[in-house]
Parts: structure tokens; C-alpha cells; sequence
């Protein structure tokens, strides 16, 4: 059905109200989203930017809500009511945590196929079979705390809705799996990087984009695709011995998932990751604003940063040009890599910690614990 003067004008001021908060909230298919969303929705995401909450926390609450509105339309053909009734929330959980085997000899068990292949069809959908409880959890979540920035109560905490998770969970079973089935260590970074060649554009950007992300302290994705000029220090050179003074750059990362709104994290670049971010900004003659951006067709730097997906998908690529398995690696792969590459050196975990800035020396550890039980010997009694 055409679109009619008043409904388009709609699309076209909410595509422009959602590009007035890009720069705090980067959004992949604004286009698609700024049909979506409601003009309430964009509004209640303006005002989140405007309070001040984490970059990562609006990216998740966004992508959510996405998700939310597109099967909220799939399977009751009209946007989300806000608050969501008991009934609606229940539905969500029966479309989205279902029995395989059950569902094999009952086609009405689960998610019904048209909302299926509506989702599909949007690519809000790409995996076969039930949800993740863990994601179901986090969409709930994100559902609750977007109805309270309304100003509005809902059902979550119902005993209904909590006992229809218990069961739903029980009757799908899914082991936990790994962010990355393996972990980016030096080595494998050598192999993605031998892909880069030093005179094509998108390779010096690729390249900047992996070395910077690994020595930074595997930096996260978000924060790779949000990085900014703005956040980059020239320090003074570091001194060593037999050789010339190594460049070294300061990233102040500001608010990151682990931290609160004053604190703002500083972790160190030195030598040949600082030479391949000087290449990259350099050729693509980028002075300011987003310093990881797309690449078009013909070899013209975007002046919109790479979405978060696009630094995962690029990992990917690589490895799959090296010749190893895409599917074995993630972009969480850098940064559970460099912990797994300090341990195998021998570097302090407090240290290591102090560059990849986590918080938990419980998760920090796992990474060394690993390492040292594959060489120590209680591995080689034999």
C-alpha cells in the first residue's frame, strides 16, 4: 500500500530526530528504524541521550526496542501499547523460548510461522530455533526500563510472567556457549593482519582496526566504532634500548560498560599500533569525529562510523581470508586474546588488567588460569 504525504513527512522527521543523537548513539539501518519506531519511541530515546545514560546501555535499549516493535507488529499487527498488558508479555515469552521436540509434532507450538518469516524477512531474525533465555531476559528487561522512562508501570515482576520463564527455560535446554569460540591471540592477529596490504585504503583501515583493538586491551566492538579523534592524546615518545624513540598515544575512553559517568578510562598505545592509526587517519585525511568509518564502493570514506556488527563482520572476513575458520572467531575474540597472550608471556594479571580495564579479577583470571594450567604441570604428568 502506497504511503500516504502524512505518514512519509512522519518517517522523514523521525529519521532526522534520529540522526540529531547519532553521534552519542550510533544506529545501524536508521532508515528502516525511523519507519518502525513511533514518534513516543524516538522521543523516550532522545531523552535517555539527554540524561546522560552509557552509550552501550542506549545502543542495547535501541536495539531492543527494535526488535520488540518489529514483532509486536509481526504478531498483533499494531505497534506496542505501552504499559504492555500481563497477556502480551506472556505471548513474547511463548514465541521466543519454545520445546524443539514439541514443536516438531505441533506447528502451533512456539513462534507462529508468519511472525517467523516477517522477522526473517526484516533480518531481525537469523538463527533457527528457540531464544536464548539469556537474551529473552536482557529484551524483558530493556522492555520494563523503556516503560518506566515513560512514566508508566507494567507486568514484568508478575508471578505468571515469572513462573511462564521458569518452565519455558526448563523445556529448552541450550548449553552455554563462548562469545568466541577461540581467542585472537598474536599469532592468529599475525594472520589477519598478513591480509592487509599497506597501499589499499580499506586494508589500512582493517589494519589500524585490528592492531588498535588488541594492543588497546581488546577493546570491545562498541568502542571501537565509537572511537573519536576527540579521544586520542599524543604522548611523549617512549624510550628503548638499540633503537629509535616509539610513538605512543593516549585513548581516553570515557564512560565504557564497567564504569560510571565520572570516571574516564585511559589505556595506552605504543609503536606499531600508533603507526597504523597515523597511516589510516592519514590517507583517509580524517581530522575529527568518528576515526573507524565505511568505506563505499568506489573508495569514499564515510563520514558515519562503522556500526558495531561491521567491526565484528570484519574480524570475520579476515579470518576467513587467512584461511581459518570465520565461524571459530568473534570480535570478543581480541579482547579475551589479549588476556590469553599476556598470560602465555608471563605479564602480571593487575597489569594486564590495567590496559583491557576489566573490573572482575574472577573473569580477568579465567583467561590466565587457562594458560597455565595448559603448560603447567599438572597437565604433563605423563
Amino acid at each position: 500500500m502506497a504511503k500516504t504525504k502524512t505518514s512519509l513527512t512522519a518517517v522523514e522527521r523521525r529519521a532526522e530526530e534520529l540522526d540529531t543523537i547519532a553521534s552519542v548513539l550510533p544506529l545501524e539501518r536508521r532508515d528502516e528504524l525511523a519507519e518502525l519506531l513511533t514518534d513516543q519511541d524516538v522521543e523516550t530515546l532522545k531523552h535517555l541521550v539527554e540524561r546522560g545514560m552509557g552509550d552501550n546501555t542506549l545502543r542495547a535499549l535501541t536495539s531492543d526496542l527494535a526488535y520488540l516493535e518489529a514483532w509486536g507488529l509481526a504478531a498483533t499487527g499494531s505497534s506496542l501499547p505501552w504499559p504492555a498488558p500481563e497477556a502480551l508479555l506472556l505471548k513474547f515469552v511463548a514465541h521466543h523460548l519454545w520445546d524443539p521436540e514439541k514443536r516438531a509434532g505441533d506447528p502451533n507450538h512456539g513462534m507462529p510461522i508468519d511472525v517467523d518469516e516477517n522477522l526473517r524477512r526484516q533480518r531481525f531474525l537469523k538463527s533457527i530455533g528457540p531464544h536464548a533465555p539469556d537474551t529473552v531476559r536482557r529484551r524483558l528487561a530493556s522492555w520494563s526500563t523503556l516503560t518506566k522512562w515513560r512514566g508508566l508501570s507494567g507486568s514484568f515482576s508478575s508471578p505468571a510472567l515469572k513462573q511462564a520463564i521458569r518452565l519455558a527455560v526448563r523445556a529448552t535446554p541450550r548449553p552455554r556457549k563462548r562469545k568466541s569460540a577461540k581467542a585472537v591471540t598474536s599469532d592468529v592477529l599475525a594472520k589477519l593482519l598478513a591480509t592487509c596490504a599497506p597501499e589499499n585504503l580499506r586494508d589500512l583501515r582493517d589494519r589500524a582496526l585490528l592492531m588498535v583493538a588488541f594492543a588497546s586491551g581488546g577493546r570491545r566492538r562498541s568502542e571501537m566504532s565509537g572511537l573519536r579523534v576527540e579521544q586520542l592524546v599524543v604522548e611523549a615518545p617512549v624510550e628503548v634500548v638499540d633503537g629509535p624513540p616509539l610513538p605512543s598515544l593516549a585513548i581516553h575512553l570515557g564512560r565504557t560498560k564497567t564504569t560510571s559517568g565520572e570516571q574516564d578510562d585511559v589505556v595506552y598505545l605504543t609503536g606499531r599500533p600508533v603507526e597504523a592509526l597515523n597511516a589510516w587517519m592519514a590517507t583517509a585525511k580524517i581530522e575529527k569525529g568518528s576515526v573507524f568509518r565505511g568505506i563505499g564502493r568506489w573508495g569514499t570514506v564515510s563520514k558515519r562510523a562503522l556500526d558495531p556488527q561491521s567491526v565484528n563482520a570484519i574480524l570475520k572476513q579476515r579470518a576467513e581470508m587467512a584461511g581459518l575458520d570465520s565461524g571459530e572467531f568473534s570480535a570478543h575474540g581480541l579482547r579475551s586474546g589479549y588476556l590469553t597472550e599476556a598470560a602465555n608471556r608471563g605479564i602480571p594479571l593487575p597489569e594486564a588488567m590495567e590496559q583491557s580495564r576489566h573490573r572482575s579479577v574472577q573473569q580477568a583470571s579465567s583467561y590466565y588460569n587457562s594458560a597455565t594450567r595448559r603448560s603447567g604441570r599438572a597437565a604433563r604428568l605423563l
